[in-house]
């Protein structure tokens, strides 16, 4: 199968991400226009904390018109490392630091539109050392016990993507720290 790019151009430059339409050949011949997210890629952390609960913070989401319960991530800032990228936004969304961070791996968050790909952390070891958040981020940290978070998110109620998908990939890791527990 061949997809054959045509032309490709901006129609929206954003801040934090750029809107692009590229004109692509598909395997038939036929052509079509894809509008695509392009993202400077992001992490999700999975930060637990000395007493075994996952941190998670809630904030208002204005697209799904919910207070949701998440795990803490963010948006790398242009050329920046995904390592410190999610340093920084433990610190801001949680007030804590950590002395373990550990790649889990990553994924694509809707590569049907985006190119964002989200890098993954699990933040153990955890000590205090906020950093001011976002102004435009409102942010209550809501620490959960770990069984109970699983328990969350297999029964459902964790509608948030990226909280779902890091779980999973953090599952083996997860386990350990149940059975020390």
């Amino acid at each position: 199968m061949s997809f054959e790019l045509i032309e490709s151009e901006i129609v929206y430059p954003g801040r934090a991400f750029t809107i692009r339409r590229d004109q692509v050949r598909l395997p038939d011949g036929r052509t079509t226009k894809f509008d695509i997210v392009e993202h400077h890629g992001s992490v999700v952390l999975i930060p637990i904390d000395n007493e075994g609960n996952l941190l998670f913070v809630r904030q208002y989401r204005h697209a799904a018109r919910l207070d949701m319960l998440e795990l803490p991530a963010g948006t790398l800032d242009e050329a920046e490392l995904p390592q410190v990228c999610a340093s920084r936004e433990l610190r801001e969304e949680t007030g804590q630091a950590a002395r373990q961070l550990e790649t889990l791996g990553g994924f694509y968050l809707a590569p049907g539109y985006s190119t964002e790909y989200m890098h993954v952390y699990l933040a153990t070891d955890l000590y205090h050392s906020p950093l001011e958040a976002d102004a435009d981020e409102f942010l209550q940290v809501q620490p959960v016990p770990l069984a109970e978070a699983m328990q969350m998110a297999e029964q459902g109620r964790l509608p948030d993507s990226k909280s779902l998908a890091a779980l999973w990939l953090a599952r083996s890791r997860l386990e350990q720290y149940l059975k020390l527990g």
